[in-house]
C-alpha cells in the first residue's frame, strides 16, 4: 500500500486538501471541492447488477476491479463506494469491500468503523430522538402527539428484537409510548449525508426533516426543536469524503452508507462530484439491480446533483442466472437449461438501463464453478441484446482481470449516454409510482393499503408531492416479493405506507415486507470473526 499521501497527489490533491487517519486513510476538506467547482472533467460509470441472490453477485469487485483495469489502460480513475455498515458485516453478508486481489484497503479498517462516520450518525440520529423525548418531558410546547412521533431511535447492528419497543418507562412525569429501532443505514440523516453539498445545504435540509406531527396533525420540523445546529455541529467531519486506494494503488473514495433496498443505495454527492473533477472516470456503484440502484440514481442522485451518466456497468453471473432459472441453488448441476431460463431476468435489467437512457455493459463476473458453456450462452445473449460484455476475473487476477471489461466501458463511454428520469417531478406521486412499476419492475399497477392512501394525502397536505419516489422494497426480486424470481408479469405491488422525507427531499414508499432493522442469521458472520492475541482480526469476510 502507498501512503495515502501518494493517493491524494495521484487526484490532483494536496497535503493541505487531507485530514490524514494514520498513513493510509485521509478525510478530504471541502475547500478541495469548492475550489475546482465546476471543473468536471471525467466520465460517470454506473455500476449495476442483475437481481442478485442473497449473498450479491459482485457488484463492489468489479467496481473495484474496473477502476483497476481503466488505471492499467493508462486513464486516470477513482472508485466510489459506500462505507459498509457493520450490521450486515457481523451478519449474513460479511465485509463490503470487495474480495481476492480487488479490494479497497485497508479493508478491515473500512469494515469495522472506519473513520467514525457511521456512529456520528447514529449519534446525531438520537439527539433528535432525544430530544423529542425530552420536549414531551418538559411540557410539550409544540403540542407533539406521542402516538404520531415518526422518528425513531438508530444503531448500525442487526437487532430484530429492536424492531418494537416502549419508550419512557420508569418516569414519573414520562410519555410512555411505543417506538422502533432502525438500523443506522436507513437513517434519513444518512440520505441527508449522501445529499447535501456542504454544510449550509446540510443544515438546510435537517432543518426540513419531520420528527412526528401535532395534535391538529400539523408537521413538526427539526428545526422547531431548535437542535439543527447540535445535529449539523456532530456531523461536520462526517461530510468529508474519504481518501483511501484499491489493492493496486488506484484512488477510491468511500462515504456514505444508504442501503439500496431502503433509501438510494449510493455513495455521497461530494465523492461523485470530487471524483468526476479529479479523475478521467469516475466508478459509482449502486445498490443492488437496475430496479433499485440505478433506477434511484438517475432519478433522485443525478437529478440532485446535476451530473449525468456515461454509461451503465450491469454486474451478472451464472450463479445468479441459474438461480432465476430455478436451479435449487446457484452450484447444482441444472447447467445449460437454468442458465437460459435465468436471461430472462437479465434481459430485463438491460432494458431498464436503456429505459434510464444508458449504454449498457454486462460484466460476467467469473465463479470457479462456471463452464466454458455456460459462459458462452450468456456471451451469445449479450450479442443477440447488441449489448457489449466482457468476462471479469478480477477476484483471482485483480485490474488485470478487467482490461477487456475496461476497453468495452471506454468504447460505451465514446458513444455516451444521456441520463433520461423515468417522470416528471410534477406527476403525482401516484402516477410516479405507476411508471417506476410499470417500467421498471414490469408490473401491472399499483395496489395501495388504506394507510397508504391516508400517507399520500397528508403528503398533498404537506405540498410535498413534487418530490422523487424512493422506493423501499426486497432487492430480490424485480417485484415486492422475494420468492417471485426470474422476470415476474402481471404482478400488482402493494405499497403499505408513504413517508414523507423532508431532509432527503424524497418521498418513501414501502412495498411488501422490508424491513428498516434486518436480523442476524441463524449463523451470523461475527461467529467466524476472531482477535489473535498478538492484536490481529481474522476470519472478517
Amino acid at each position: 500500500m502507498r501512503p495515502i499521501i501518494e493517493v491524494a497527489e495521484q487526484l490532483g490533491l494536496a497535503a493541505k486538501d487531507l485530514e490524514p487517519y494514520g498513513d493510509m486513510k485521509a478525510k478530504i476538506n471541502l475547500d478541495a471541492l469548492r475550489s475546482s467547482s465546476g471543473n468536471r472533467k471525467g466520465k460517470l460509470i454506473l455500476v449495476t447488477a442483475m437481481t442478485p441472490t442473497s449473498h450479491g453477485e459482485g457488484k463492489t469487485v468489479t467496481s473495484i476491479g474496473l477502476a483497476m483495469g481503466l488505471q492499467r489502460l493508462g486513464h486516470q480513475s477513482v472508485v466510489c463506494l459506500r462505507q459498509p455498515s457493520v450490521g450486515p458485516v457481523f451478519g449474513i453478508k460479511g465485509g463490503a469491500t470487495g474480495g481476492g486481489r480487488a479490494t479497497v484497503e485497508p479493508s478491515q479498517d473500512i469494515n469495522m468503523g472506519f473513520t467514525g462516520d457511521i456512529d456520528r450518525v447514529t449519534t446525531a440520529h438520537n439527539l433528535l430522538a432525544a430530544i423529542v423525548d425530552n420536549h414531551l418531558f418538559h411540557g410539550n410546547e409544540l403540542g407533539i402527539d406521542p402516538r404520531r412521533v415518526t422518528w425513531p431511535r438508530s444503531l448500525d447492528m442487526e437487532d430484530r428484537a429492536l424492531r418494537k419497543v416502549v419508550t419512557g418507562l420508569g418516569q414519573k412525569k414520562g410519555f410512555p409510548r411505543e417506538d422502533e429501532f432502525i438500523i443506522t443505514a436507513a437513517s434519513e440523516l444518512m440520505a441527508v449525508l449522501s445529499l447535501s453539498r456542504d454544510y449550509a445545504d446540510l443544515k438546510e435540509r435537517l432543518a426540513q426533516i419531520i420528527v412526528g406531527y401535532t395534535y391538529n396533525g400539523r408537521p413538526v420540523l427539526a428545526a422547531q426543536l431548535k437542535v439543527v445546529g447540535a445535529i449539523a455541529a456532530t456531523m461536520r467531519d462526517t461530510l468529508k469524503p474519504n481518501l483511501v486506494q484499491t489493492s493496486e494503488g488506484t484512488p477510491a473514495l468511500i462515504h456514505g452508507g444508504c442501503f439500496g433496498n431502503i433509501a438510494h443505495g449510493t455513495t455521497t454527492l461530494i465523492s461523485i462530484l470530487l471524483g468526476l473533477q479529479h479523475a478521467e472516470y469516475c466508478i459509482v456503484e449502486a445498490g443492488f439491480g437496475s430496479d433499485l440502484g440505478a433506477e434511484k440514481f438517475v432519478d433522485i442522485t443525478a437529478r440532485t446533483g446535476g451530473f449525468n451518466v456515461d454509461s451503465a456497468v450491469v454486474v451478472a453471473s451464472i450463479r445468479a442466472l441459474k438461480h432465476h432459472g430455478g436451479a435449487q441453488n446457484g452450484s447444482d448441476t441444472s447447467g445449460l437449461d437454468a442458465v437460459r431460463r435465468g436471461l430472462d431476468n437479465l434481459d430485463k435489467h438491460i432494458e431498464n438501463v436503456r429505459t434510464l437512457g444508458l449504454t449498457p455493459v454486462v460484466a460476467i463476473n467469473r465463479f470457479p464453478a462456471d463452464t466454458q458453456d455456460e459462459l458462452n450462452l450468456l456471451g451469445e445473449f449479450c450479442d443477440e441484446r447488441k449489448a457489449p460484455w466482457a468476462v471479469s476475473t478480477v477476484f483471482e487476477e485483480g485490474g488485470r482481470g478487467a482490461v477487456e471489461l475496461s476497453e468495452r466501458v471506454v468504447e460505451a463511454a465514446k458513444k455516451g449516454s444521456r441520463a433520461r428520469p423515468l417522470y416528471s417531478l410534477n406527476s403525482s406521486l401516484e402516477d410516479k409510482l405507476d411508471t417506476i412499476v410499470r417500467t421498471m419492475y414490469g408490473g401491472a399497477g399499483v395496489d395501495y393499503t388504506v394507510e397508504a392512501r391516508k400517507d399520500i394525502k397528508r403528503i398533498a397536505e404537506l405540498d410535498h408531492v413534487h418530490k422523487p419516489v424512493c422506493v423501499a422494497k426486497t432487492p430480490l426480486s424485480l417485484s415486492d416479493d422475494q420468492t417471485k424470481l426470474g422476470r415476474p408479469r402481471g404482478f400488482t405491488p402493494l405499497v403499505r405506507n408513504v413517508l414523507p422525507a423532508g431532509g432527503a427531499g424524497f418521498n418513501i414508499a414501502y412495498m411488501g415486507d422490508v424491513l428498516t432493522m434486518p436480523g442476524l442469521p441463524k449463523h451470523p458472520a461475527a461467529e467466524l470473526i476472531e482477535l489473535t492475541d498478538d492484536g490481529l482480526v481474522k476470519g472478517l469476510i
